[in-house]
């Protein structure tokens, strides 16, 4: 299986890796250098998660500070807009990966691990989006024959799912009705989840309702088909037979008036108490299933949940902080490495090197966007490039003091100008 671009490793630790394959006399210079490099790039994220929480605010269903001015439907319309674009670009950024529809159909047509049919009210949503990050395949025992054996599946999980969904508005609903409703009509989303099996992504979904399997309906149907029939030939039938044939009186069926005695009255009051106490269990039971099918819901969805609105963006933020440092630190250090006279014009070979990096020395398949590492490099002018195309990686004191450079620039064109 190909690997993703996420890199299963903490920043630390990818400088870490780094370091060791240095001499001991620039092991402490890189450190000084990998904490600058994510110094700035934290100071350029800031401005990110501003402009997502200034996005999201009219949207979100837990704000607690107010509008100074609500949104006419226009201004409303770019702002979601908007805020669908910035969330977007900070998933990628955190190297998640967009679930498609075919993804969200086989969830809901395949066996799930779950034991719970689930389906979701999409009428209440006018739009979902949903992106996932860390693929891989794990395994379970779960029991099956109720119980009686146990079965190994295995199934690809996802580290991270990532949901966005915006509610219809109010229009043509009753006070009544709102009140009623679980979710603020107009309001949008956000929810972060962990270890989501991949034919299980339709729980994460919004206003998903628990439906019967046949099993669970044959479960139930047919110990009530049979205490039903019981219940009829030994309680009702009799009783039975007397409400029909005054039933038949009442309706002109039959001329002969039917005679109650005092023990046909409580014939008909004992078949009538029994199969109304038949009608109420099986009810009950059919309830108590189903709220138990709801508590195995919750408690998965309890356990997976890591954030929510507005609190996700710290979490993507802080993702996408550690990718981009990470991918900045794994060009910068391989290309600067790199031995031969081609070692700075072969992209290809860069991006093997990599990828065999994590494969061989750390059983870990990576799929390393290399130009992507290359573009933010230029970008902090951390390379030069040749006439001919070939890229060379600024040595590492270099490196330093340029990025100190950069740094000390952005406070000193923060400050106001002096007034006269």
């Amino acid at each position: 299986m190909r690997g993703e671009h996420f890199i299963p490793f903490r920043r630390t630790d990818i400088v870490s890796m780094c370091a060791d394959q240095l001499p001991d006399a620039e092991r402490e210079p890189f450190h000084s250098f990998a904490t600058m490099l994510a110094s700035l790039l934290h100071h350029r994220f800031h401005a990110r998660i501003e402009a997502l929480k200034d996005a999201y605010h009219p949207f979100n269903p837990e704000a607690d500070t107010r509008a100074v001015a609500p949104l006419e439907a226009k201004e409303r319309l770019a702002a979601q807009q908007r805020l669908e674009e910035e969330l977007a670009a900070l998933a990628r950024a955190a190297n998640f990966t967009p679930i498609d529809s075919a993804d969200l159909e086989r969830a809901f047509n395949e066996h799930s691990l779950l034991k719970v049919r689930l389906a979701a009210d999409r009428g209440a949503v006018t739009k979902t989006i949903l992106f996932r990050r860390g693929e891989s395949t794990r395994t379970r025992t779960i029991p099956t024959w109720w119980g009686l054996r146990r079965k190994t599946v295995t199934f690809t999980n996802y580290a991270r799912v990532l949901v966005y969904a915006t509610f219809r508005d109010a229009e043509g609903l009753r006070e009544s009705e709102i009140e009623r409703l679980p979710y603020r009509p107009g309001s949008t989303i956000i929810k972060l989840f962990q270890n989501v099996p991949r034919d299980d992504l339709e729980m994460v979904l919004p206003n998903v309702k628990i439906r019967m399997r046949r099993i669970d309906k044959l479960l139930i149907g047919i110990p009530a088909l049979v205490s039903g029939i019981v219940v009829i030939v030994t309680k009702l039938l009799a009783s039975g037979w007397l409400l029909l044939l005054l039933l038949a009186f009442w309706l002109g069926l039959r001329e002969e008036p039917v005679v109650l005695n005092k023990t046909g009255l409580i014939s008909v009051a004992i078949g009538l108490i029994a199969f109304g106490a038949y009608v109420v269990r099986q009810v009950t039971n059919f309830k108590n299933r189903k709220i138990l099918f709801m508590k195995a819901l919750s408690e998965n969805l309890y356990f997976r949940n890591l954030d929510n609105d507005a609190g996700v963006f710290h979490h993507l933020l802080d993702a996408a902080e550690e990718a981009e440092v990470t991918e900045v630190l794994l060009a910068y250090h391989f290309l600067r490495t790199a031995d031969g006279p081609q070692a700075g014009r072969d992209v290809a070979e860069l991006d093997r090197r990599i990828e065999e990096f994590f494969a061989q020395r750390w059983d870990t398949q990576v799929d390393f966007e290399v130009e992507d590492g290359l573009r933010k490099l230029r970008d902090l002018a951390l390379v030069s490039e040749d006439a001919e195309g070939g890229l060379r990686a600024l040595p590492l004191d270099e490196a330093q003091e340029h990025l100190h450079r950069v740094w000390d620039d952005l406070f000193v064109s923060a400050q106001p100008t002096p007034q006269r």
